[in-house]
Parts: C-alpha cells; sequence; structure tokens
C-alpha cells in the first residue's frame, strides 16, 4: 500500500516560517521524485518544489526560489519543504506528490500530470 500523508499545515504570520512533511510509504524515496504543489481556491494546482530520487538534487518554482528548500531524509522516508519569508500569496492547500523517475528531473518537477501518486493535502494559511 503506496500512501503519502502531509502534516504540518497551519496558521502563520507574513514574513514567518513553516516546515511541511511528507510521510511516505509503501515507495522507496531513491527510486521517486516527490514534488510539492499547492493549490489557493480558484486557481490550478501548481508546482512547488520537487527532489529526485536517485542524487536528491533539487529543482524549485520561480515563485519561491531562495524562500522555500525542498528536503528528505531516507531514514525517515520523509521529504520536508522548509518554508521562510511567507507571503499571503503562498496561502494554499500544499500537497505532496510521487512517481518513478523516468524523465530529467526539470522536464516534470513541476508537471503534476507526470505524478501518479499524491497525498490529500494540508493548509497553510498565511495572514496577519
Amino acid at each position: 500500500q503506496l500512501q503519502l500523508v502531509e502534516s504540518g499545515g497551519g496558521l502563520v504570520q507574513p514574513g514567518g516560517s513553516l516546515t511541511l512533511s511528507c510521510a511516505a510509504s509503501g515507495l522507496r524515496l531513491d527510486l521517486h521524485v516527490i514534488g510539492w504543489f499547492r493549490q489557493a481556491p480558484g486557481k490550478e494546482r501548481e508546482g512547488v518544489s520537487c527532489v529526485s530520487g536517485s542524487d536528491g538534487s533539487t529543482y524549485d518554482a520561480d515563485s519561491v526560489k531562495g524562500r522555500f528548500t525542498i528536503s528528505k531524509d531516507p531514514g525517515k522516508n520523509t521529504v520536508y519543504l522548509r518554508m521562510n519569508s511567507l507571503k499571503p500569496e503562498d496561502t494554499a492547500v500544499y500537497y505532496c506528490a510521487a512517481v518513478l523517475q523516468e524523465l530529467p528531473l526539470q522536464a516534470m518537477c513541476t508537471i503534476r500530470e507526470a505524478y501518479e501518486h499524491w497525498g490529500q493535502g494540508t493548509q497553510v494559511t498565511v495572514s496577519s
């Protein structure tokens, strides 16, 4: 049984920080690309960041580059998204997703159609 469970969402003030976790079961992180996506009300789900299964390389969307950092802990089979300098426009439901790595990372990282498995999401609200 493959399962992805996001946690760590909540309410944070603008400029604050938050760390999201994606706990993976039934899959090997070293064989899967793990991506973080987000979806705000009335908007399309957009890619945020991803980490490769093989060498741990990462890719970030321009909207979060320099503010968000993706990482993984193979021992815990968990992927993290550290979010700094949060803005109100970062408010969204955040999802993690996984797929066996077949394409170069930059070709599929932020493409939601490339991913096979999805978590249920965790709400992040940035407001004063």
